[in-house]
C-alpha cells in the first residue's frame, strides 16, 4: 500500500531579506524542513568557533507548537558543523529574525556559503506545564537511579 503524506499545515513566514530562502522539505516524508543561510558573502568558521547565521525570515508558528532546530546529518558528519546549542527552540510567540548559531567542532576552517542548508527544523507540539512543589513523588522501579542506572 502506498503511503501518502498528510496535508501540510500553513505557517505564515515573513521574508526580512530579499535573498532569504523559506524552509523547504527535501522529500514528501521529511520530518525536518531545511533552513538556509541568508548571507551576502561566505562566512568562515574557525575550529572551536561559533557564528550566528541569519536565516532572513520571521515566522508565526501555531500556539502549542515550537520549531525545534537540529543539525543536518551530512553537515555534522562530513564538515563538523552543527548548531552550537545542539537543539534550538523557536517559540510560537517569537516574531524576530530566525538565526542558527553554528559551531565548528572540527580541526579545519569551514566556510558557510550564502543559501547553503545549515540546519533543519521540525515543528512539534509541546506540553506547557505548571510545576507544583510536592512533599513526595510516586515510587517507580528506577527510583532515583541516575545516568547509566538502567543498564549498559
Amino acid at each position: 500500500m502506498k503511503q501518502t503524506a498528510p496535508a501540510p499545515a500553513p505557517v505564515p513566514v515573513r521574508r526580512l531579506r530579499p535573498n532569504a530562502v523559506l524552509p523547504t522539505y527535501g522529500t514528501e516524508f521529511s520530518a525536518g524542513a531545511d533552513l538556509y543561510a541568508c548571507l551576502d558573502a561566505p562566512v568562515a568558521i574557525a575550529p572551536g568557533q561559533t557564528v550566528l547565521i541569519p536565516l532572513g525570515f520571521a515566522m508565526e508558528l501555531p500556539a502549542g507548537y515550537a520549531g525545534f532546530v537540529f543539525a543536518r546529518s551530512g553537515l555534522a558528519t562530513k564538515r563538523d558543523l552543527a548548531p552550537a546549542n545542539k537543539v534550538g527552540i523557536i517559540d510560537a510567540d517569537y516574531r524576530g529574525e530566525c538565526m542558527v548559531p553554528i559551531h565548528n567542532h572540527g580541526q579545519a576552517v569551514q566556510t558557510v556559503e550564502p543559501g547553503e542548508r545549515i540546519a533543519q527544523m521540525a515543528v512539534l507540539p509541546f506540553l506547557a506545564c505548571e510545576f507544583l512543589e510536592a512533599e513526595q513523588l510516586s515510587d517507580t522501579v528506577r527510583g532515583a537511579g541516575g545516568f547509566g542506572s538502567t543498564g549498559k
